[in-house]
C-alpha cells in the first residue's frame, strides 16, 4: 500500500483539489483508494458529494474514540472510499493534548486496512498541528502542491526544514517527499517560470543530501489555472465528471499517470476513460446522477452503463454531429418528463452523443451504490 500525505501549511494552493483528483484518477485506473479528509473544513468530503456529518463519526471518531476506519468510511466512487471529516475535528487538537502517543493514532488505525487498499491519500489541514503530524507519521510519502508565488515558495522552505525534517528524524524515519505539484500555473507569466526554475534548482542541489527530500522531483505535469476545477466541487463532482475535456481534467489525468509510472504501474492508458459507474454518485439525488451521466455522454465518450444506472438513463436519437453535443443536456431536461420506454437491459453501450431519456425519480433507487462498488470492506481482497 502506498500512503501519501498531500500537505502545505499555506491555504488555497490546491491541496484538496489535488487529493480529490488523484484519488478519482487512481480509482479510474483500477486502483483501490482510501481518501482521508483530515481537514476540519471538510472540503474533500464536500468535493466527493458527501455531506459532513456532525454525529461525531468519520475521521473524528477514529482520532478521538479509537473507531476503526473500516466502520467509518464510505464508498464515494468506483474503487474510491472516503473517511469523511467535519468541523468537530477542530476540537481534536485540544482533546488529544494529554493523550500519550497521540502522534501515532492515525498510523495505527491505517495499519488495520493496509492490505485492503493500493493507495491511501490524506488531505491535510493548512496548519502544522497534531492532525498534520499524525498524517506525516502515518504515511511513507509526501506530495506538496505549490502555487508559483513568492510566499508559497517561502512557505515551502519552512515546511521542509521545520516540519518534514523534524517528523522524519523523531517519528517517521521512512518519510520521503515524492514531489512538488505546481498548481494554478499561468504559463504566460515570468514569475511562474522563475519560481518553478528555483524549485527545480533547489531539489537538484539536494539530490545527494541526507534528507527526506533528496529524491524529490517537480512533476512534469503542471496544473493550469482552470475555472472548471473551481466549479466542480459546487456540484459534488470531480472535474473528470463535471468537465472531462477541460484543461483541469487533462492536467490531473497527466499527474495521475505520472504518479502511477513513478510507482511502476505498467498501464495507465485508461486513466482518461471514465465509465458511468465510475462517476455516478453512490449517494445523492436521481437528478445529480443524471447530470453526471449527461456530462460524460456530452463529452463525446462511449461509456458502459451498469444496471442501476441504465435503469435511470437511456440514450436514443443519436446526434451524429459532435458540435451539437452541448445540446444533450438541454435535451435531457425536456426528456425528463417523458416515459423512459424500453427496458434497462437494452441500454447496453451509451452512444457518445445523444438525447438522454430519464426515468421518473420514483423509478430509480438514488441511494443504491454502483454495482461494482461494494459499500463494506468484506468485498475487498
Amino acid at each position: 500500500m502506498r500512503s501519501i500525505a498531500v500537505i502545505n501549511q499555506k491555504g488555497g494552493v490546491g491541496k484538496t483539489t489535488t487529493t480529490a483528483h488523484l484519488a478519482a484518477g487512481l480509482g479510474l485506473a483500477g486502483k483501490r483508494v482510501l481518501a482521508i479528509d483530515l481537514d476540519p473544513q471538510a472540503h474533500l468530503t464536500v468535493n466527493f458529494g458527501a455531506e459532513p456529518s456532525g454525529d461525531g463519526g468519520g475521521v473524528y471518531a477514529v482520532m478521538t474514540e479509537g473507531a476503526a476506519i473500516a466502520e467509518q468510511m464510505t464508498a464515494v466512487r468506483s474503487n474510491v472510499w472516503l473517511l469523511p471529516s467535519h468541523v468537530d475535528l477542530a476540537g481534536a487538537e485540544c482533546e488529544l493534548v494529554s493523550v500519550v502517543g497521540r502522534e501515532a493514532i492515525l498510523r495505527e488505525a491505517m495499519a488495520a486496512v493496509a492490505d485492503r487498499f493500493d493507495y491511501v491519500l490524506i488531505d491535510c489541514p493548512p496548519s502544522l498541528g497534531i492532525l498534520t503530524v499524525n498524517a506525516l507519521a502515518a504515511v511513507g510519502e509526501v506530495i506538496i502542491p505549490l502555487q508559483p508565488h513568492f510566499f508559497a515558495l517561502q512557505g515551502l522552505g519552512m515546511l521542509l526544514n521545520e516540519t518534514i525534517r523534524l517528523v522524519g528524524k523523531r517519528i517517521n524515519p521512512a518519510l520521503r517527499v515524492t514531489g512538488i505539484v505546481v498548481t494554478m500555473h499561468e504559463g504566460g507569466t515570468r514569475l511562474a517560470s522563475e519560481v518553478v526554475a528555483d524549485v527545480k534548482s533547489f531539489f537538484g542541489s539536494n539530490a545527494e543530501a541526507d534528507c527526506p527530500w533528496s529524491d524529490a522531483r517537480v512533476f512534469d505535469t503542471v496544473i493550469r489555472r482552470n475555472i472548471k476545477l473551481a466549479e466542480a466541487p459546487g456540484h459534488g463532482q470531480t472535474v473528470f465528471e463535471y468537465a472531462p475535456r477541460s484543461n483541469g481534467a487533462d492536467d490531473y489525468r497527466g499527474l495521475t499517470g505520472e504518479l502511477l509510472a513513478l510507482h511502476g504501474a505498467p498501464d495507465v492508458a485508461r486513466v482518461d476513460e471514465p465509465r458511468i459507474e465510475d462517476v455516478v454518485h453512490p449517494v445523492g439525488t436521481a437528478d445529480r446522477a443524471v447530470e453526471v451521466a449527461v456530462n460524460v455522454v456530452a463529452a463525446g465518450r462511449a461509456v458502459e452503463a451498469p444496471p442501476n444506472v441504465a435503469a435511470a438513463v437511456r440514450a436514443v436519437d443519436v446526434v451524429p454531429d459532435k458540435r451539437r453535443a452541448g445540446s444533450a443536456k438541454r435535451a435531457a431536461r425536456s426528456a425528463k418528463r417523458a416515459a423512459p420506454g424500453g427496458s434497462a437491459s437494452d441500454a447496453g453501450r451509451v452512444p457518445a452523443v445523444g438525447t438522454i431519456k430519464i426515468a421518473p425519480p420514483d423509478a430509480v433507487d438514488a441511494t443504491a451504490a454502483p454495482v461494482d462498488t461494494p459499500t463494506d470492506m468484506a468485498h475487498i481482497a
